[in-house]
This record gives C-alpha cells, sequence and structure tokens, in this order.
C-alpha cells in the first residue's frame, strides 16, 4: 500500500458536547493519517436534524482544534449530501442489488410482535424481496438492499481479528425510507467512498454494522476499507464511561488546565501501546503509531496516569509556550487575562514552578507570589505563622537582606544566619517567610521567590507583613 492512499476521517454527530471517547477516535484516525502522509478528514454527522445544533458542531470544531487535531480540507456536512446518498440507493435498485418494499411499519411491528409471542426471530423478512414489478402497489416504499440469506460475511479487522457474522443473521436493511430520506447505514458508507477513505478506525460499537454496510460497498462494487474497530473507553470499575466516572467531554479537560500535548499523550496510550513507553512526544506517536499495537480489550480511564503525564509534559513545555497555553486556558475558562506584568513575572518565575505542577491551575497557585501584588492577601494557614515571634525574627532579616547580594548563595546564608542568631531551625523562619511573599502555605523555594520578587519587592512585603 502506497502511503499517499492512506485517508481516514473522524465523523461525529452533533447532538452534544464531543466525548472523550470521540476524542480518541479522532487521535487515532489523525495519527495513522499523518505517520503515511495521508489525509485526516472531517465530517459532521449531522441527518438527525431534531438533535443536531449548530453549538454541538462548534463544540466539536473547539474540541478538536484544543486537541491540535488539523483536519484536511472543507469539513463535509452529511445532511448536505442527501441527493447523493438517494442517487446511490436508486442505482442499487436499477441493478437489481436492492428491491422495491411496501411494508408498513404497521405490518413490520405487528410480526414483530407475533414473533416474540411465539418465541421465533424477529429478524424481518419483507415479502417484497421477491414480488414482481406488476403486483406493486402504487404506494409509498422503502428501498432494501438484498442481502445474501446464506452463508458467511467475514469482517477482517485490524484490531479485532476476523470476525465472521452468518449471513441468515443479516436483514435486508433499508437504504432509503418511504419519504424518501437516506438512512444513516447507507449515507455512511456512500461519504466514506466519496471521500476516498481507505481505513476506517471507529469503536468497536460499530463492529456490527461493518458487515450490514459491507452490502452496500459489494453491492456498488466499491473497494471495502481497511476496518479497524477499538474497544470503547471504560471507567476505573471497568464499566462503559459515563458522568457518573467523571469528566466524560474533551472540553472539561481543558477546562481542568490540562495542556494538550499531554491529553494527546494519555489519549494515545490508552488503548494503544508501544512497548512499555508511557511518555512520549508528539513526534515518537506519528512515527510509532500503527493499528496491530491497538488491545482488543476496553481501557480503563485512570485520572492519576493523565495527571502524571501532564504533570512530566508541563516540566518539558518551553517557558513561553507555556505560557501563552496557559493565557488560552484562562481564556476559554472564561476567567481574566493575565496582564502585561504578570505574564513578564511568570515568564520569569517559570523554572521555579514546572516541575511537579499537575496542571495550569495548579501551576498557576504555586506561582500565586509573582501574580498577586500588594498588599498580599494571606490565607488562613499562612495569616497563623505570622504570630508576634515570627515577625520579630523578619525584623532582624530585613536589613540584612537590604544590603545581601542578591544571589542564592547570599541569600541562604543571611537567613540561615538570622535563624542560628534566634536559636531555630531554618524550617521556623521559612513558614513566615512564605507568608510574607506569598501568603501562602505551599509555594516554590522562598530564595526562588525572593530571586524572582527582586530585592525591593521583597523587602516591601516582608516590611508591609511585620506592620499587621
Amino acid at each position: 500500500m502506497s502511503d499517499k492512499q492512506v485517508v481516514t476521517r473522524i465523523a461525529p454527530s452533533p447532538t452534544g458536547f464531543m466525548h472523550i471517547g470521540t476524542a480518541r477516535t479522532a487521535l487515532f484516525n489523525w495519527l495513522f493519517a499523518r505517520r503515511h502522509g495521508g489525509q485526516f478528514l472531517l465530517r459532521i454527522e449531522d441527518t438527525d436534524r431534531a438533535r443536531s445544533t449548530d453549538e454541538a458542531t462548534e463544540a466539536i470544531y473547539r474540541g478538536l482544534t484544543w486537541l491540535g487535531l488539523d483536519w484536511d480540507g472543507d469539513t463535509f456536512s452529511q445532511f448536505a449530501r442527501a441527493d447523493r446518498h438517494a442517487e446511490v440507493a436508486h442505482q442499487m435498485l436499477a441493478d437489481g442489488a436492492a428491491y422495491k418494499c411496501f411494508s408498513t411499519q404497521e405490518e413490520i411491528q405487528a410480526f414483530r410482535e407475533q414473533a416474540r409471542a411465539e418465541g421465533k426471530s424477529t429478524l424481518f423478512r419483507s415479502p417484497w424481496r421477491d414480488a414482481i414489478p406488476s403486483t406493486h402497489p402504487d404506494a409509498p416504499f422503502a428501498i432494501r438492499v438484498k442481502a445474501p440469506q446464506s452463508g458467511d460475511t467475514v469482517i477482517h479487522d485490524q484490531v479485532q481479528g476476523d470476525v465472521t457474522i452468518r449471513n441468515d443473521q443479516l436483514d435486508d436493511m433499508i437504504c432509503l425510507r418511504s419519504d424518501g430520506t437516506p438512512t444513516y447505514m447507507l449515507a455512511v458508507v456512500v461519504d466514506d467512498h466519496d471521500m476516498g477513505v481507505t481505513h476506517v478506525i471507529r469503536g468497536d460499537d460499530h463492529l456490527n454494522n461493518a458487515a450490514r454496510q459491507m452490502l452496500v460497498y459489494l453491492s456498488m462494487g466499491w473497494k471495502v476499507p481497511v476496518w479497524a474497530h477499538v474497544p470503547l473507553i471504560h471507567g476505573p470499575d471497568g464499566k462503559k464511561l459515563s458522568k457518573r466516572h467523571g469528566a466524560t467531554g474533551v472540553e472539561e479537560y481543558q477546562a481542568m488546565g490540562i495542556p494538550a500535548v499531554a491529553m494527546r499523550n494519555y489519549l494515545t496510550r490508552l488503548g494503544w501501546s508501544h512497548g512499555d513507553d508511557e511518555f512520549f512526544t508528539d513526534a515518537q506517536a506519528k512515527e510509532w503509531f500503527d493499528l496491530k499495537g491497538i488491545g482488543k480489550s476496553p481501557a480503563r480511564l485512570d485520572m492519576k496516569k493523565l495527571e502524571n503525564l501532564s504533570a512530566q509534559h508541563i516540566a518539558r513545555i518551553d517557558d513561553a509556550s507555556l505560557v501563552a497555553q496557559i493565557s488560552a486556558y484562562l481564556d476559554a475558562a472564561g476567567k481574566p487575562a493575565l496582564t502585561d506584568r504578570q505574564i513578564t513575572g511568570l515568564t520569569e518565575a517559570m523554572y521555579c514552578l514546572k516541575d511537579r505542577a499537575r496542571s495550569f491551575p495548579d501551576l498557576l497557585e504555586k506561582g500565586h507570589f509573582i501574580l498577586t501584588k500588594r498588599p498580599i492577601e494571606r490565607d488562613e494557614k499562612s495569616d497563623k505563622v505570622l504570630d508576634a515571634v515570627s515577625k520579630s525574627i523578619l525584623n532582624e532579616l530585613t536589613p540584612q537582606l537590604q544590603n545581601a547580594s542578591w544571589t542564592r548563595e547570599a541569600l541562604e546564608e543571611v537567613a540561615n544566619a538570622v535563624a542560628a542568631a534566634n536559636d531555630v531551625k531554618f524550617g521556623k523562619l521559612a513558614s513566615p517567610l512564605r507568608a510574607a511573599l506569598a501568603g501562602r502555605s505551599v509555594t516554590p523555594s522562598i530564595f526562588d521567590m525572593m530571586l524572582v520578587l527582586g530585592r525591593e519587592e521583597t523587602v516591601l512585603r516582608l516590611q508591609e507583613a511585620t506592620r499587621d
């Protein structure tokens, strides 16, 4: 297979938020296409007019854009192609691969109810399959594809292996309803064929659909794509992922402040593996990704693993890019934008903030000392450590800092000397220093804070804290 032949797609329905499972499917398709220098296409399956919304379509665009999954060319609308779908149905009818079915919904429902009562198969067999045209009534009709009634259909799947389905279990599926509208099962096949899709990588809840959709490919003489049906994502308890497990929408993870690169890494690893590698870059993912690495068992969402990967990526993102991503996160979360002063300070402080920060909010909390300004608002725990004894020690330290060389070594020497002179361990001095400089009990090293804040701001904050 030539690399130029590879075309993949993601085809979400715009009926709600973008699910994390849809995002992972999109990611797998994107990685496979990018690895082979092929195309990754986007189709909006908006045929359900009652449930499809512009807001949901925008959520799909936002989700893919945040994840960095750029698609090629224009977006396809399934609804806009209804005439083409109907054209294919009539072509199959003309070729004898499909037939007109005049059975009404009431007749089909009555058949199924009777079959259930008698303990028989509810698979509907239309009495019109072999009817001669002269017996056709002047009435609305659906177009059904003629499914083989004996033998087997084999789905050659790159993930599931060969899956065999008995043809006597397949119904003559409707391609065109009696009102002239195409069914989803027909539209998907026509769109994939016309878009040149070579590899259909999707959730394994579509596996049974593949056998029925192959009927359209074979009836039209079209090449069947390579199938790859990926197991769904489950929650930590092994059950299908749902709201009870926590966040299920892509934008929820963006709102948590998870970097997109970490989300890509985590979702790629969620159900696919390359040896024992857990942390990897986009470049490595594109180089390594293949369909054989996808597991057959459902993957389980693990927030601790995601947070761990997020921390590793935050530590490796360059400072300017990290600040830009934090600004984008604040905008998406509807939070106040950083001022120029805060951007400058955050960039300078990043070296002492990045390590072990698991998310953007985590990093911003660590960077509170540089984002805030005087008068410093202290939390309850910090307020308590600034007692009379602590303030007295800080009063001794402050004038010495005014004359010290502003290097880590000199600052450590001065602080340790003041602690020793007061017969206390350095830790006894560190807590009130954190309270004075940041108003928080958890911060970067006090010496890093001093170096970032500079002599003047450090002294002013200490003086302010001891005046209270």
